[in-house]
């Protein structure tokens, strides 16, 4: 990590600890506008022209977001004087989805997210949502419940017919968005499982990062050796939510809340894109598991397979752990 890299990544956590300290709406706003233009200059690629690419639709996109919502707080403070206001609170949700790419406002994140490297875009998808979430959860509206039915669908359908990795992982960032913001209505656990996502989307974007695989093609070739597809398929079951890996604790607390407040509609709905997005997970495990391969034996390990052992054992030990004094 170079100086430039190292500086970049100071202000970047620093701006989001800003947001996520300070005790008034412009300070919040103020931090959210140095990550903004620290996030920018690691996007940057000067052997990559798409990179600038990126840079302009997500420099437009959170400029549009931190309009919004700087209209929505200005509003409250001299215009309506009550911070109360349905309308308001309307509008500082719209603007904070923006910035998190939910649906209907999702549209800038998967053609971005083509255009980033594995590692921008596990930033993209795990930090960054960190500022706009905690303002999200101490502003709950209870109109948001009609952007999480649109998340969830949207996140789910959309991958359907994608054949690039990083697309698909967009799409599937909005459909767990959905799951974060039900959790925050229920029982504002969202922490929890934003930091368990967070863990997977390292994990699983280390090796495509590692290995340089981009699309769902190159899952067949010789890249992976026995012990690391065995891992990855374990990652993409545990981002699919089937127990008894690590993403199913988060999606299960969720169902659970939803049982108790009696939201058997919701629930209902959002188990079923669950088990659409399950589909596109399982057709990019399906060249691992499915396709034998006579040269699996010969290659070199890339990767420690004792480090595969470990995230295969987290990946399915951590919630059982979790889950025995529940019982």
């Amino acid at each position: 990590m170079n100086m430039k890299t190292l500086m970049v990544m100071s202000i970047l956590m620093t701006s989001t600890l800003i947001t996520l300290t300070s005790n008034n709406w412009l300070g919040m706003w103020m931090g959210m506008e140095i990550n903004l233009m620290s996030f920018i200059p690691m996007m940057s690629n000067k052997s990559d022209k798409k990179a600038s690419q990126s840079m302009m639709i997500y420099f437009l996109t959170q400029s549009i977001g931190s309009i919004i919502m700087l209209f929505s707080i200005l509003s409250n403070k001299f215009i309506l004087q009550n911070m109360n206001s349905q309308i308001m609170q309307m509008i500082l949700t719209i603007s904070l989805l923006i910035k998190l790419g939910g649906a209907p406002f999702h549209m800038w994140l998967p053609e971005m997210a083509s255009n980033l490297n594995w590692k921008n875009l596990m930033i993209l998808m795990t930090w960054q949502k960190l500022a706009p979430m905690t303002i999200l959860s101490n502003n709950n509206n209870n109109n948001i419940y009609m952007f999480i039915i649109l998340s969830a669908t949207i996140g789910a359908i959309g991958g359907l017919n994608q054949t690039s990795l990083r697309k698909i992982m967009a799409y599937s960032s909005i459909n767990h968005l959905s799951w974060m913001l039900m959790l925050m209505m229920m029982e504002n656990n969202w922490l929890m499982y934003l930091i368990l996502y967070s863990l997977i989307i390292m994990m699983m974007f280390m090796m495509l990062n590692k290995k340089n695989i981009f699309f769902v093609n190159q899952l067949n070739t010789n890249k992976m050796n026995t012990v690391e597809k065995m891992t990855f398929t374990s990652l993409m079951m545990s981002m699919g939510g089937l127990p008894p890996f690590t993403g199913f604790l988060p999606k299960w607390l969720t169902i659970q809340s939803m049982m108790n407040s009696n939201m058997w509609l919701i629930m209902l709905l959002m188990v079923l894109m669950s088990l659409i997005t399950l589909f596109y997970y399982l057709r990019m495990m399906y060249p691992l598991i499915m396709i034998y391969n006579t040269k699996t034996k010969w290659i070199n390990l890339m990767i420690n397979s004792k480090t595969m052992i470990t995230i295969m054992l987290f990946n399915t030990l951590l919630p059982i752990m979790l889950m025995l004094p529940l019982f």
